[in-house]
């Protein structure tokens, strides 16, 4: 089976790597826009099949991959900031609180589409104004949901606990994608 995975993120191409798969990665232009009052819970999950609905008709040999990650808090997601101020407005929002990352996986071959989500809380303790400006200087997360991610300094330096899978959290849920591929 060829393995396409449907993403620009350096951190899916790394796991998937590591998982010991090869493939290519594809590009799929979709404009992700969630329908109103969709839970939050399957909205992950919805956009990562929104993606994988819109590319080519899939050739008998293929495996397409596409993945979505959600922040939430409040009854809120938290999806890739626009602009510097919502990167630093997110942040403030999760400073000192328990949030959820929700990561949808869907794998898709040319008769069966399988989509999964993964759910991990996580615990940040507070975070000083000067910290967030640093931070958002620094790492420029605006290519993340809830304008963090797991593997830099906010992780490293905030995150005080986590139930979950820490791939789940870095935009991959892992152990669901190895199973899913392995049973293809």
């Amino acid at each position: 089976m060829k393995i396409l995975l449907a993403s620009q993120s350096p951190r899916r191409k790394e796991l998937l790597t590591s998982l010991g798969f090869d493939f290519d990665v594809v590009k799929i232009d979709c404009e992700e826009i969630l329908p109103e009052n969709i839970k939050i819970e399957n909205a992950a999950a919805y956009l990562s099949e929104l993606k994988a609905n819109a590319f080519r008709k899939l050739e008998q040999d293929e495996v397409l991959l596409t993945a979505d990650t959600v922040v939430a808090i409040d009854n809120q997601i938290l999806g890739k900031p626009r602009d510097e101020a919502d990167a630093k407005n997110m942040l403030q929002k999760l400073s000192g609180k328990t949030h959820q990352v929700y990561t949808g996986i869907t794998i898709k071959t040319l008769n069966k589409t399988i989509t999964e989500t993964d759910v991990a809380d996580v615990e940040l303790e507070e975070i000083s104004e000067e910290e967030i400006d640093f931070y958002v200087k620094n790492y420029k997360p605006f290519d993340k949901a809830g304008s963090y991610g797991i593997q830099e300094w906010l992780g490293m330096a905030k995150i005080t606990k986590m139930n979950g899978s820490y791939y789940t959290i870095m935009g991959l849920p892992t152990h669901l994608v190895y199973k899913i591929l392995k049973e293809i």
